[in-house]
């Protein structure tokens, strides 16, 4: 299951950097849509479509550049590697990966988003290392920029603030290359 949110400003400058609009993934693995439901003492109370909303909201106010957010949720591990491959093919700027119970298990699902060249944050939403043993090591974190672990719902927008921050100092950068490519 995916569902898309896009801020698209149309740019009422020759500001470029307002035109630019970076696509950012957040997949979700097994069990994630029962969020609010299932042991709350670990996972917390919100639910995903909370999680969602608040990331939804927290785009609006990011600009040069803007920030489309496409949510994926699914229970099946095929799946998720056909949307890691699906953003591979799509250019997208940015996953935010919880790959749930995967992060533990999946060889195949580490080989593609070793494949996918954008930026990566795996996100848990307990503290996996004040855990049951076998959630300790995740398959996914040396392939991904970084990991943010037991902060709950927080750690999805902390991951969301940190990709915005890296893709806006890419975004000015690749704007001043060209202006000065222009100008000379």
């Amino acid at each position: 299951m995916s569902s898309d949110f896009s801020l698209n400003t149309s740019p009422t400058s020759a500001d470029t950097l307002t035109s630019v609009t970076h696509s950012v993934w957040v997949i979700n693995g097994p069990n994630l849509n029962l969020l609010g439901h299932r042991e709350p003492q670990h996972y917390g109370t919100r639910t995903l479509e909370a999680i969602e909303q608040y990331l939804a909201v927290m785009a609006t106010g990011f600009t040069k550049p803007n920030i489309s957010l496409r949510f994926v949720q699914s229970n099946h591990e095929g799946e998720l590697i056909e949307s890691v491959h699906e953003a591979l093919g799509q250019g997208v700027a940015g996953l935010i990966v919880n790959a749930g119970g995967y992060s533990h298990t999946s060889i195949a699902l580490r080989d593609a988003l070793a494949a996918f060249k954008g930026l990566k944050v795996e996100v848990h939403l307990s503290n996996v290392f004040a855990r049951e043993a076998f959630r300790q090591e995740s398959y996914l974190t040396p392939v991904m920029n970084g990991c943010i672990v037991g902060l709950g719902a927080e750690g999805y927008g902390l991951a969301l603030r940190w990709l915005y921050s890296q893709l806006a100092q890419s975004t000015a950068a690749h704007t001043a290359a060209a202006t000065l490519k222009h100008q000379g």
